[in-house]
């Protein structure tokens, strides 16, 4: 019944043009698209922000389009077939949003709450930076790794994403530092060698971002 009323009143919404949703659209970059050489290439900062990252938003516009119009029409069916486009266009936007803020040519280091929470929960930076960077390598096929933090147990946490599943939406864990080890991430300069990409990555790593995701998480 509770469902039936709430599709009944999804058409009387459509039916008085008042079904409105605001279109999702690529965020800016901070930076130039060169800002992060010689780490991660002009070109490459170019196809993954405005033709990869483009495409996810498109194709999560579409998405929401047509599940708005199931919804108005009462269609579950339709509804439930939709959920795979969704998770994988709207965990693409997701992630790759907080992909370019967790990135600067000038992220210093981190300090204070941060660094005492990443001492704490691996020993120190250098064992977290190890931990994290062999589980984004051993991500097979496409994915990502993230450093996340656990809100039920209050510490830091380490864990890898298939596809572009979003880490909190599929793990529960506040995502504050993620790696990208789809191939459009890196091949272009570092052919198949994975491992010193993800090496590299942390010459740009935005301290002061992930420090504010870590405090507004907590």
């Amino acid at each position: 019944m509770l469902l039936a009323r709430a599709f009944s009143s999804s058409r009387s919404l459509a039916a008085a043009g008042l079904w409105c949703r605001q279109k999702h659209t690529l965020p800016d970059l901070s930076y130039d698209y060169g800002a992060l050489e010689p780490t991660i290439s002009a070109e490459i900062m170019q196809l993954h922000h405005s033709k990869h990252h483009q495409t996810y938003v498109n194709n999560l516009n579409v998405a929401e389009e047509k599940l708005a119009e199931a919804k108005s029409k009462g269609d579950i069916s339709t509804v439930i077939s939709l959920a795979p486009a969704l998770r994988f266009n709207g965990g693409g936007h997701i992630n790759h949003s907080i992909f370019w803020q967790n990135l600067s040519p000038d992220g210093g280091e981190p300090e204070g709450e941060l660094l005492a929470a990443i001492n704490r929960d691996f020993g120190s930076l250098e064992n977290m930076k190890n931990q994290l960077s062999a589980q984004t390598v051993g991500v097979q096929g496409s994915g990502w790794g993230w450093l996340g933090y656990n809100k039920q147990k209050g510490t830091l946490q380490i864990a890898t994403c298939p596809n572009q599943d979003p880490l909190e939406a599929t793990t529960g864990l506040v995502p504050l530092f993620g790696i990208d080890v789809w191939e459009h991430a890196y091949y272009l300069q570092y052919k198949n060698v994975r491992p010193d990409y993800v090496k590299a990555i942390w010459n740009v790593a935005n301290w002061k971002d992930i420090a504010a995701r870590f405090n507004a998480a907590k």
